[in-house]
């Protein structure tokens, strides 16, 4: 009798650790070691703004071309419109009723609507002045950087 109550005693023993070191176990999974938490500013989170708005890589090169030879674009000649891009075409499309003082780069409504005036009066656009970039603006901002490459 002593020696199945010592084998008893001895197996709830091994139970008992097994289970405790299981709960311990589940517990070290769930909560990880702190580690170093890294910072990184907004900028170097942040995707390149690129706005080709339908063009080829060849066709933005042209464009940016003339922006950096009348426009005073400064940037790479890489054929991606960037906030770089657009403020020279901002400045050139002043022209064409952009507000001066809203000269950020950004691709908007009021972008996107002295595009189209421009576009309707020398390029064959033929939908509304509406701000938005569909494919009739797409196709004629085409027809005008390709006029940009003779």
């Amino acid at each position: 009798m002593r020696a199945l109550t010592k084998a008893l005693v001895s197996v709830t023993t091994a139970v008992g650790i097994a289970v405790g070191g299981l709960a311990t176990a589940g517990t070290a999974m769930a909560a990880p070691a702190p580690t170093q938490q890294q910072t990184t500013s907004a900028e170097t989170v942040a995707p390149l703004a690129v706005v080709n708005l339908g063009l080829s890589k060849e066709q933005a090169k042209n464009l940016q071309r003339i922006l950096k030879r009348d426009w005073r674009y400064t940037g790479e000649i890489d054929g991606l419109l960037g906030t770089g891009s657009w403020k020279a075409m901002q400045r050139y499309l002043v022209l064409f009723g952009y507000p001066s003082n809203e000269i950020d780069g950004k691709v908007g409504p009021n972008t996107i609507t002295a595009l189209q005036s421009m576009l309707k009066q020398h390029y064959r656009y033929t939908g509304e002045i509406d701000g938005i970039a569909g494919s009739g603006t797409k196709a004629a901002f085409k027809r005008f950087a390709n006029d940009m490459a003779s």
